[in-house]
């Protein structure tokens, strides 16, 4: 957006000035009201990425906690005997805010202990299990609230950019531009009015000359 407008001189120049600045300030508005839509839905997001972050820190750390006091008592062999070969799966869901596309949420699905396996071999390894189980399901939740609130704040900024851009620069050059068109066709105007005025002036003055009678007659004398 840099840059004169190449437009024709006179009225239609001026007038395709005017459309274009029309044009520009209904975009600049249309942009604002979408930045202030973008700006709530971000700061929904990043209350949610907040929220979702302490979840599965607290998670973790209870986890931790259990996981610590189920080694103290059964050691790591235990622990070993008590890994579920199952893998959780999470599918993330996917909606729009002003056409930019985001994470919405997480479909969990947590791994699930085969009745062949053995179960862990003391109360706080199964404590830790479920623990971490939760962790992981907020760890999920919490990384598709974060890469949707980067999502809602990367557009935000473009369109903040597109805004600045308008507002600041392109709208002030047109109507700088069609400040000048107004002035030129102001000056254009003028300067015919004043050569129809010269115009019609000498026209006046040669019908004058044309109009007198010849020379060396006088008034009351009979031509011989």
């Amino acid at each position: 957006m840099t840059g004169q407008h190449r437009v024709p001189p006179g009225r239609a120049g001026r007038l395709r000035l005017r459309r274009s600045l029309d044009t520009a300030l209904r975009g600049a508005d249309l942009l604002e009201r979408k930045l202030h839509i973008l700006l709530a839905r971000e700061q929904e997001l990043r209350r949610a990425e907040e929220e979702a972050d302490r979840a599965w820190r607290q998670y973790l750390r209870e986890a931790e906690t259990w996981l610590l006091r189920g080694l103290l008592l059964g050691g790591e062999q235990a622990l070993a005997s008590a890994v579920v070969a199952d893998r959780a799966q999470a599918t993330v869901e996917w909606t729009a805010s002003m056409g930019v596309r985001h994470p919405s949420g997480v479909s969990w699905t947590p791994a699930a202990r085969s009745p062949a396996e053995p179960t862990p071999g003391n109360t706080a390894l199964v404590v830790a299990e479920g623990a971490y189980r939760e962790a992981v399901r907020a760890a999920a939740e919490f990384a598709a609230a974060r890469t949707a609130a980067r999502l809602l704040a990367e557009e935000t900024h473009r369109t903040r950019l597109r805004v600045r851009v308008l507002r600041r620069h392109w709208i002030p050059q047109m109507h700088r531009e069609l400040a000048a068109a107004d002035l030129a066709l102001e000056q254009a105007e003028h300067e015919d009015s004043v050569r129809r005025h010269w115009a019609a002036g000498l026209h006046a003055r040669r019908g004058a000359v044309s109009a007198k009678p010849a020379g060396g007659t006088k008034s009351g004398e009979e031509a011989p």
